[in-house]
């Protein structure tokens, strides 16, 4: 499995656009950082067409619920692997899950 870094392409169920953004600067793959426990969680989503009355469109990821390395840390935080999943703040509640498209990197790889 591929570590994520923040060029990585993460969408939510409709095709929105999660806005990533590194918590630590100094682990890199190509000059990009690498992203780590947390980063993916509490980010915007933009561009989600999922819009109507009484429909709420994506607007911020939530909870991980799967995709970080049990082995590979940096300074403690497990890093975020090309299956890093978990759920927005979209409609129908609980349903609809963001999802890795590309990891941003095409080298380094770490072990689930």
């Amino acid at each position: 499995m591929k570590l994520l870094v923040t060029a990585a392409i993460l969408r939510c169920g409709h095709d929105g656009l999660v806005k990533n953004m590194p918590s630590q600067q100094w682990v890199r793959v190509a000059g990009l950082p690498v992203l780590v426990d947390h980063d993916p969680q509490g980010r915007d989503i933009a561009m989600c067409p999922n819009v109507g009355i009484n429909i709420k469109p994506c607007n911020r990821t939530l909870l991980v619920q799967k995709g970080y390395s049990a082995f590979v840390r940096i300074n403690a935080k497990a890093v975020c692997l090309d299956t890093v999943e978990g759920f927005t703040d979209g409609t129908p509640p609980g349903a609809v899950k963001y999802t890795v498209r590309r990891p941003g990197q095409g080298f380094v790889e770490a072990a689930a």
